[in-house]
């Protein structure tokens, strides 16, 4: 699958229609971001079921600003609409795709299950 390139009005509609959504938030004046471009292609060829997209933090300055992205660029990856993955930095190419097979193996009921222990906790205190 080709990698997309995410807008305000496309955003959401992407992260709610599929399971698993890797998104690359990069600005065209980062060096890190234009070295990393090459190898988020590659790796997203290596797999069918995940939608590979970017993120301009230059013209979705809006997205930036609600995920609140400091850094780029920035690796956010979704599962089932949660945020299981965010971190700012390149990734070498095999530390990417392995990243990528490790949040393909998550539980997600598992992580449902401590997401509303997490919550439940909170309230408590």
């Amino acid at each position: 699958m080709a990698v997309i390139e995410l807008t305000k009005d496309s955003f959401e509609q992407t992260v709610t229609e599929n399971d698993f959504v890797i998104v690359d938030f990069w600005a065209p004046w980062c060096a890190p971001c234009r070295s990393f471009a090459p190898v988020f292609e590659r790796v997203s060829t290596q797999f069918d079921k995940v939608v590979f997209a970017k993120v301009n933090t230059e013209v979705e300055q809006e997205i930036a600003m609600h995920f609140q992205i400091r850094s780029i660029p920035t690796l956010m990856i979704f599962r089932d609409k949660i945020i299981v993955f965010s971190q700012p930095g390149a990734l070498p190419e095999s530390a990417f795709k392995q990243l990528v097979e490790r949040a393909g193996e998550l539980d997600m009921d598992d992580v449902r299950t401590q997401i509303a222990a997490e919550q439940q906790q909170a309230k408590a205190n």
